[in-house]
């Protein structure tokens, strides 16, 4: 894309005025993206407000098979965009790049798609084109070599693309229907109970931190003694750990039991857990 090329769509993707634009492009060394954020610090891009906006709706992709699967998170402002037709062929096909890329998110943008303009420069043009913000969000892939991938999406828009999406990755050198069937019962259940984590020790400790300055600051407000409070918050945190714990999770579709007993139960010495990813719009 020439010089010309760029100060003209960043004119109509900002509205700024043609030397504005030139020189927001020499700032940021011909990168349409940098130079939209330059012109939106210098109040000068009439888009500035458009682009500070909420972009909670959109879509997510998946792209893959049993042994690499990819999820890419494309926002936008409304549901109605969501369903666009252009917002989709572009969500589709960037779900592929994403996957050829390994998730590399500053490869993909720089990578061509079919029209043989990068991802970045043909994000600008839907920006235009459709008048809303549009963001790439969280992208994700996971490798399976000596395991096996199961995806599942709910809330499906079309094809690969959804509302939400999980994939689940158990490892064993078995491979038969039983194994299939926990597989998918397992991405149906971290769709349905969120964990944050597969254990309890690979829970962020920021998240931790969180969650126990909450507790303590309700139980201040209840007038807890602090001996008193102290257990409660221990007890508490304790349940928030395996509450969000994927292997001590109660089993969606059996309450009665935990995911490490389900996963017991099939009795494949080998097979265990691997890795998940849930992304959903919104979240």
């Amino acid at each position: 894309m020439s010089d010309l090329e760029k100060v003209k769509k960043l004119r109509k993707v900002t509205g700024a005025g043609f030397k504005d634009c030139n020189n927001a492009l020499k700032e940021a060394n011909g990168d349409i993206e940098k130079s939209i954020e330059i012109l939106r610090v210098k109040g000068i891009s009439k888009a500035s407000k458009k682009m500070e906006r909420e972009a909670n709706e959109g879509i997510i992709a998946s792209y893959g098979d049993s042994k690499k699967t990819s999820l890419i998170e494309i926002n936008c402002e409304t549901d109605f965009v969501a369903k666009n037709n252009d917002f989709i062929e572009f969500a589709k096909e960037l779900s592929e790049i994403n996957h050829n890329v390994d998730s590399d998110i500053k490869k993909l943008n720089k990578a061509e798609m079919k029209n043989k303009v990068s991802v970045e420069d043909n994000l600008v043009n839907l920006i235009s084109k459709i008048g809303e913000k549009i963001t790439i969000g969280r992208a994700t892939t996971i490798h399976s070599k000596n395991s096996k991938n199961y995806i599942y999406m709910h809330t499906v828009i079309k094809d690969n693309l959804s509302k939400l999406a999980v994939i689940s990755s158990l490892e064993t050198e078995n491979d038969n229907e039983k194994i299939d069937l926990f597989g998918k019962q397992l991405s149906m259940h971290i769709a349905a109970s969120n964990p944050l984590a597969l254990t309890e020790v690979d829970i962020n400790q920021e998240v931790l931190d969180k969650e126990m300055k909450l507790i303590s600051e309700e139980l201040k407000n209840l007038g807890k003694p602090d001996d008193i409070a102290k257990k409660i918050s221990l007890g508490k945190i304790n349940k928030f750990k395996k509450d969000n714990s994927l292997l001590t999770q109660q089993w969606v579709m059996d309450p009665q039991k935990k995911v490490i007993d389900i996963l017991e139960s099939l009795n494949i010495s080998d097979l265990k857990i691997k890795n998940f990813a849930r992304f959903k719009i919104g979240e």
